[in-house]
């Protein structure tokens, strides 16, 4: 198996004129390709910082990142990016936001469109394909944002909590919608949360961090028999809720509670 990210002893420092702060330090882990990871820890490990730098968006203070063998240097078409809020556009169609990244990189061809479409037909979508954002709810507006991201045909998703703002049912729904699409077109991902049932019941690999800064704590492989089941199926399957006490106790939490 190929690997796809590789992050590789990575620091970052944010100064300001009043402070430095270091928010991650001697960060390395690597994500094989068609892997999904979680990364999961309290407020202020870094999380964000981790995929901000993967995406381009920032240069590591120390330390490099790597796609495919091929150094970072800023955001690339290879990485797409999924984010808690929508941010759709309210004046744009559906359609017309689900298209947006390849409108913007030169690239809606009457293919590419068709491409669109049938993102939209797989996520149930596409009879919505003339409204507008304020006439969808926030699930199938998430949806949209997912066929927004694949559009363009990413290597790499990377995933920032994209299921916190949405009630649990529709949460846990979107769960297997995104594993199932994701494993059929043998993406890469890293999903960002606070949510230890969600990072045990979608990902390969989770990975804790602690905090102030950020460090890799611990790593768990998910048994064989939890990682190949859909997420909502996944929190049924023996081992489980022993596997989220485990990680629950790295938080320092109760186990008991």
């Amino acid at each position: 198996m190929n690997t796809a990210v590789t992050v590789n002893d990575v620091t970052q420092v944010y100064v300001t004129e009043q402070r430095a702060t270091l928010a991650i330090q001697h960060m390395h882990f690597a994500i094989q390709q068609g892997e999904f990871v979680s990364l999961i820890g309290p407020s202020g490990c870094g999380k964000t910082t981790v995929l901000s730098i993967i995406a381009g968006l920032i240069s590591p203070t120390v330390g490099t990142v790597s796609i495919a063998g091929e150094q970072v240097s800023g955001p690339s078409t290879r990485v797409g990016y999924m984010l808690q809020q929508d941010y759709l556009f309210p004046w744009r169609t559906i359609f017309d936001n689900a298209a947006i990244g390849l409108e913007l990189q030169g690239l809606l061809t009457e293919t590419k469109k068709q491409v669109v479409l049938h993102l939209l037909e797989e996520m149930g979508l596409l009879s919505f394909k003339d409204y507008y954002p304020a006439q969808l709810s926030g699930g199938m507006r998430q949806r949209v944002a997912l066929v927004r991201t694949l559009a363009t045909d990413p290597e790499i998703l990377l995933l920032d909590e994209p299921f916190s703002a949405l009630d649990y049912q529709t949460k846990l729904q979107l769960e297997d919608l995104v594993v199932e699409t994701l494993r059929a077109k043998k993406k890469t991902a890293l999903l960002v949360t606070h949510d230890i049932s969600e990072a045990i019941a979608m990902s390969d690999r989770v990975i804790v961090l602690e905090p102030k800064p950020g460090r890799i704590r611990q790593e768990f492989i998910i048994p064989e028999e939890i990682r190949t089941a859909l997420p909502f199926t996944a929190r049924e399957k023996l081992g489980f809720h022993t596997l989220f006490r485990t990680i629950w106790q790295e938080f320092g939490g109760d186990p008991h509670e």
